[in-house]
């Protein structure tokens, strides 16, 4: 079985972090899809964390199914992102993961997300302070490097190892690409054959298929799915089940809708939304916005739901985009087939 220090996982592959949409209500809906090992966070701040501002604990709140949970923070100070580790275990988090992939001007151009890998010493700095603040596992998630000309990941990941980190994972893109051109898994490759820690590579996976050949060519232990996931929420189950020589589920309209009032019923029963749904209605458009690329019609849903006011007033419009008339449920949320 695949472990991270001491944290066993069920799975080689992992639900990555999105931020604004991979909360915990999605979180959990793509754990009981089946065939996820672990889950991610989003990114939380570090200072926010210290601080203890309100709504840096609400990114970083998590139920139990959702275990094992890594809480992923970011920050450039080894002090602060050391107490931020310990609160972190104080939450029960299984294991703190390291942002050092973010190439988001705000969190990179304030010496964090990738811009620590521009500084390696420091980075390595930060993780060994986390290492020796907490017992549970520091993970770290970076990019290729900063740009083409300091491609910096397979020296970098070693350093980090070295430092006390229990895990990295490499998306095969630099900052300056952001998500643009191809991830390169040759490199991701080289940092796995650098150090002895579990390696997990991450960029381009949007079929099942893909996901299975990247754990089958080389020597990682794992593959992070981020925006394909978002996508299709049932990608890993489906990897799973090529892994295990199934043909891989089919996923129908019904499935579709059924996924998404799901998502707004664990919105409204975790309260975190305020009151009159505006925030559920705000947190769906996000989702949607993945959710529909590739479907067709799938632009005329996004306007859709951008323009409704109510939460059953989406709910109507989610109907009658994925499920015939005869098939759908009365306007109420319904119970989900996924709880029973």
């Amino acid at each position: 079985m695949l472990t991270i220090g001491a944290v066993k996982l069920s799975s080689p592959f992992v639900a990555a972090p999105i931020a604004g949409i991979t909360d915990s209500p999605f979180r959990r809906l793509v754990k009981r899809q089946g065939g996820c090992g672990l889950v991610v966070t989003e990114m939380v701040s570090s200072e926010g964390l210290v601080r203890g501002g309100g709504r840096t604990l609400e990114y970083a709140q998590y139920a139990e199914q959702e275990r094992p949970i890594a809480i992923q923070i970011f920050g450039g100070d080894p002090a602060r992102m050391a107490m931020a580790a310990q609160i972190v275990a104080g939450m029960g988090a299984d294991i703190v993961d390291v942002n050092m992939g973010c190439p988001v001007p705000k969190v990179a151009g304030h010496g964090a997300g990738c811009s620590l890998m521009r500084e390696p010493d420091r980075a390595a700095a930060v993780v060994a302070a986390m290492a020796k603040a907490v017992s549970i596992p520091v993970t770290v998630k970076m990019r290729a490097g900063w740009n083409e000309q300091t491609i910096n990941a397979p020296a970098l990941a070693k350093m980090v190892e070295d430092a006390g980190a229990a895990a990295v994972c490499v998306h095969g893109r630099t900052a300056a690409q952001s998500y643009g051109g191809r991830s390169d898994w040759t490199l991701i490759e080289r940092v796995a054959e650098s150090v002895s820690i579990p390696v997990f590579g991450s960029g381009d996976c949007v079929e099942p298929g893909e996901i299975v050949e990247r754990m089958r060519s080389g020597n990682l232990a794992g593959v992070l799915v981020g925006r394909g996931l978002l996508r299709n929420p049932w990608i890993i189950a489906q990897a799973s089940d090529l892994v295990e020589g199934r043909a891989p589920r089919v996923v129908t309209g019904a499935d579709r809708a059924q996924f998404l009032r799901d998502y707004v019923g664990l919105l409204l029963d975790d309260g975190t939304c305020g009151a009159g749904g505006f925030r559920v209605i705000q947190k769906l458009r996000a989702l949607i916005a993945w959710f529909s690329k590739g479907l067709e019609s799938g632009s005329h849903l996004r306007a859709a739901i951008n323009a409704a006011e109510t939460i059953p007033q989406a709910l109507e419009i989610i109907d009658g985009f994925f499920v015939p008339a005869a098939e759908r449920l009365p306007s109420g949320l319904g119970r989900s087939r996924l709880f029973t």
